[in-house]
């Protein structure tokens, strides 16, 4: 068994993105299995292998699913058999491991899915999955609205 790289993970009602930090990786090998299987490894850098499987929370559809290698890390796009929020990403209620970790970046409530724009672009073309293009800054206050608050 080999390390374990960092696992940034997020959703949409239906699929799961998962983004293994694995700067220059080779030999990448990701297998999604429809009971919710999902298998990594891949060489680091150095030569050292990194692998990990997860038992994901519910059903997937492999053939629906996207990978995409960048050269800092791996971004899959997992898609959910059903349409549905997660309550989390692995089946075991138990605490996931270290390496495992909510992306931020990514992330957005059930709520908020409409808003969010679903590029399926690595951190290395983009901002962290948000899509440059959108002008919609979300209530950001800028230079001219200050003013303005302040009676100029």
């Amino acid at each position: 068994m080999g390390r374990q790289p960092e696992v940034l993970w997020a959703q949409r009602s239906d699929k799961i993105y998962l983004t293994v930090s694995l700067p220059d990786a080779r030999d990448v090998l990701v297998q999604s299995q429809p009971q919710g299987v999902f298998q990594f490894s891949a060489v680091g850098a150095q030569g050292e292998l990194f692998d990990f499987n997860l038992e994901l929370y519910d059903t997937t559809v492999p053939e629906a699913s996207k990978t995409k290698i960048g050269m800092r890390n791996i971004i899959c796009s997992i898609k959910k058999e059903k349409k549905a929020w997660w309550k989390r990403l692995l089946k075991s209620e138990e605490k996931p491991a270290p390496y495992i970790k909510v992306d931020w970046n990514k992330w957005c409530d059930e709520d908020e899915q409409s808003d969010i724009s679903d590029s399926f672009a690595s951190d290395d073309e983009n901002n962290g999955g948000v899509d440059d293009d959108d002008t919609d800054d979300d209530g950001l206050l800028y230079l001219p609205d200050l003013e303005k608050a302040r009676g100029k």
